[in-house]
């Protein structure tokens, strides 16, 4: 039902848009402290919503791809909180704010919509911050499994994976090494 209602919110964003980007991969969309101007839907690649902390840490706030709103939060901000970077090479939609409020004013459907996507990404970034903290990689995969009915993404998509969980490529890696020495051990 939440991809019904996404696409209907999706259409209707593109209906208001002023035109399309493209951002090539390390190019900022947008700075923290910029003024909010427009709201962007990720057509193609992968855009991280960052905050650089004091120690030279970065902490991404959104790993935004393909179909998903960047920044929706600053909606109702005057700027933006953090920085917009693309990691890949983007296309993305842009919709001047100014539309995106009077359609929420206006238009009750995209107000639902708007107000279902929302709650959406909310329990989302909840799972990630349940998974976050957790200890172990192996307690992170296990939890994040548990999330995702017990089933893997495909071998391409395990750096995404990584990421989600927050843990390095090559640590998931490990532990879906002894998942599978342990699963043909069980076997035999």
């Amino acid at each position: 039902m939440i991809q019904i209602m996404s696409a209907t919110l999706m259409d209707h964003i593109r209906s208001l848009s002023t035109g399309r980007r493209t951002f090539g991969a390390g190019q900022h969309v947008f700075n923290q402290g910029d003024e909010v101007g427009s709201l962007y839907l990720v057509e193609s690649g992968i855009v991280h919503l960052v905050r650089y902390q004091p120690d030279g840490n970065v902490a991404v706030l959104q790993r935004a791809s393909s179909g998903l709103i960047l920044a929706e939060a600053s909606v109702f901000s005057s700027v933006y909180h953090c920085d917009a970077v693309a990691v890949t090479e983007v296309e993305a939609t842009s919709v001047p704010i100014p539309l995106i409020r009077r359609a929420l004013r206006s238009n009750p459907d995209f107000a639902d919509d708007w107000a279902s996507y929302l709650s959406h990404q909310l329990q989302q970034t909840r799972k990630r911050a349940e998974i976050a903290n957790l200890k172990t990689v192996a307690a992170r995969l296990e939890s994040w499994l548990a999330w995702n009915d017990g089933v893997l993404p495909s071998k391409g998509e395990w750096r995404a994976l990584a990421e989600d969980i927050g843990v390095s490529p090559e640590a998931l890696y490990r532990e879906l090494s002894k998942r599978r020495r342990s699963f043909v051990r069980d076997r035999a």
